[in-house]
């Protein structure tokens, strides 16, 4: 009993500081999760802060304390190594890892997932440009594997899995295994995906300045920062358009218990498309797009009485769905999201992870 006393305690201190990891880091994060019930929550405060621990190590702190680029790669590897072996034991002497593996068993995911984000955290420390293929490959491990984690979570509820806050990982310690789960509806993956691609999208052009100015690197095959114009905006945005239409149309099949919440982050994104439709591509090219906090309140305060999330690429053609298919494409990096890219091979620079934890923060 005292051995289970312990445990449980060392789970709640875990899940406590995941917490504080990302919301000190992203307050928008912060506002779609209260609509999140708080079983569900808990779960994905446990993904998004292991997600912001890896980012800092290939984009952030590390390199601000001096650390060589060998050993932040180095660091990564080991994160890595460390995340694999606590969703395999049910146990790390990393606070954040510990409260990820909790997730990652409780949900039923596992190296499917971790090792394609990892690996799109390694190519981050790269500085070789993209070409479409790569592009791909990225986004799908840096933004929408991590829409697929949180889908399992979210899916618990109508599982039947247990809930956050009180996980036995204990038991599946002493079993050898993770608990499994059936797949979820190809639908609700086909959207998670849609949706982290927009994510990530949106934010890649929401930083094309900051990202340019300060890194020396745009993510987006084929497109020069220094000529960026309005046919490389609106190329870019027809396609973050067609991600936002194909998740919205999955939002009614998603559990009541974080449907409010994913319809915030969904308005969140297509707000910050639409402003950046209506800006001027030098000036996107030269400063930082945001949402501003009044807007925001008010799409909260739209998503928790349920409202529906506006649609995305106002006065833009609507684009028919890719379907499932062409969305599995992070293996084999089979086909590009970014329409056009293979005509637009100029100069682009290094490019960079989802900010994952910064990807939900508009």
């Amino acid at each position: 009993m005292a051995e289970q006393t312990d445990l449980s305690l060392y789970d709640r201190v875990a899940h406590e500081t995941a917490s504080v990891v990302i919301r000190r880091y992203s307050t928008s994060f912060g506002l779609a999760s209260r609509l999140l019930r708080a079983d569900i929550r808990v779960h994905v405060e446990n993904i998004y802060a292991l997600v912001r621990i890896a980012d800092e190590i290939v984009d952030g702190v590390a390199a601000g304390a001096q650390v060589p680029h060998d050993e932040i790669s180095r660091l990564l590897d080991d994160l890595e190594r460390e995340t694999h072996s606590a969703v395999e034991r049910g146990y790390s002497t990393n606070l954040v890892v510990h409260a990820f593996a909790l997730t990652a068993r409780s949900a039923g995911f596992g190296r499917e997932l971790v090792a394609p984000f990892f690996a799109s955290m390694r190519r981050d420390l790269s500085p070789e440009p993209h070409t479409a293929e790569s592009f791909d490959a990225y986004v799908y491990g840096s933004a929408e594997v991590v829409g697929l984690m949180c889908l399992r979570a979210f899916l618990l509820d109508e599982r039947g899995a247990e809930r956050a806050g009180s996980l036995a990982p204990g038991s599946y310690a002493a079993s050898g295994a993770a608990v499994a789960h059936p797949e979820p509806d190809p639908a609700l993956i086909d959207g998670a995906r849609h949706l982290g691609a927009a994510f990530q999208k949106v934010n890649f052009l929401r930083d094309l300045a900051a990202d340019y100015r300060a890194l020396g690197r745009s993510y987006f095959p084929g497109v020069d920062v220094a000529s960026f114009d309005e046919h490389d905006k609106n190329r870019l945005l027809d396609d973050i358009d067609d991600d936002l239409r194909v998740s919205a149309a999955t939002l009614p099949r998603l559990p009541a218990s974080s449907r409010r919440a994913v319809a915030l982050a969904q308005s969140l994104f297509t707000e910050l498309a639409v402003r950046l439709r209506e800006t001027p591509a030098q000036q996107i090219a030269t400063s930082r797009v945001r949402v501003p906090n009044p807007v925001k309140l008010r799409l909260a305060a739209e998503a928790a009485v349920g409202r529906t999330p506006r649609s995305a690429g106002v006065g833009a053609p609507a684009v028919p769905s890719r379907g499932r298919n062409s969305r599995d494409r992070g293996a084999d990096n089979r086909s590009t999201n970014v329409r056009g890219a293979n005509d637009h091979r100029s100069t682009e620079s290094r490019s960079s992870d989802i900010r994952p934890s910064e990807g939900q923060s508009a």
